[in-house]
């Protein structure tokens, strides 16, 4: 199976704003540096992933997904998470993919076998595979077969919408309820849930991306 995982990042010195209480500006840059690098790293070692695409209208996330040695498209035109997707989507079209995987660059728990989990989600197509976030609400990851098969609808209440296309569209509808998927790292409380895991879980080790000293946590 030909599945293209794609990797939508916003100006990184722009990325995490709802992190200002508690990160400075250039912490809030380290970090989305290494998530992206890791997300990148991650992607590379599933087994499931055919080829991995980064669309961004920021050079230094371009210079990133290089030195990632993943396949580079240029954001243009409409900014926003959903039209570069579509933009990304269009762009590798003529490769023919099986499937298109979405996962954004903020989730510091993935692992490949959760990439390899949705993907075994989608073997018979049409289908969509969608994880949702930790409140139910956004989507953190989306799996389509073929991958054409839903519009992108990303952002508040996403996780409804995206359902009720799958539906709409006639395709099997797969929700990948996993925990290391549904946290993504936007608010403070996201932060103190992970140093809660690292303290209450053994054996559990804060990953390396988030050793940057926090402020008032």
């Amino acid at each position: 199976m030909k599945l293209w995982a794609i990797v939508p990042v916003k100006p990184l010195h722009r990325g995490k704003t709802r992190l200002a209480g508690v990160l400075s500006e250039a912490d809030r840059y380290a970090l989305n540096i290494s998530l992206l690098v890791r997300t990148l790293e991650v992607l590379k070692a599933s087994k499931s992933i055919y080829q991995v695409a980064l669309i961004s209208r920021d050079p230094a996330a371009l210079a990133i997904g290089e030195d990632c040695d993943v396949e580079v498209l240029r954001e243009e035109g409409e900014p926003g998470l959903n039209p570069a997707l579509q933009s990304a989507a269009r762009q590798i079209s003529a490769a023919h993919p099986d499937g298109l995987l979405i996962l954004p660059a903020d989730l510091p728990l993935i692992q490949p076998a959760d990439i390899n989990a949705m993907a075994e989600s989608a073997t018979v197509p049409p289908v969509v595979v969608i994880a949702p976030d930790r409140h139910g609400s956004g989507t953190n990851a989306l799996v389509l077969r073929p991958a054409d098969q839903i519009e992108f609808t990303f952002g508040i209440g996403s996780f409804a919408r995206h359902c009720q296309a799958a539906r709409s569209a006639g395709a099997s509808l797969r929700i990948a309820d996993q925990p290391a998927v549904g946290l993504d790292l936007d608010m403070p409380e996201d932060l103190e849930l992970l140093r809660e895991m690292e303290f209450h879980l053994p054996g559990f080790n804060l990953p390396a991306i988030l050793s940057i000293p926090w402020r008032n946590l």
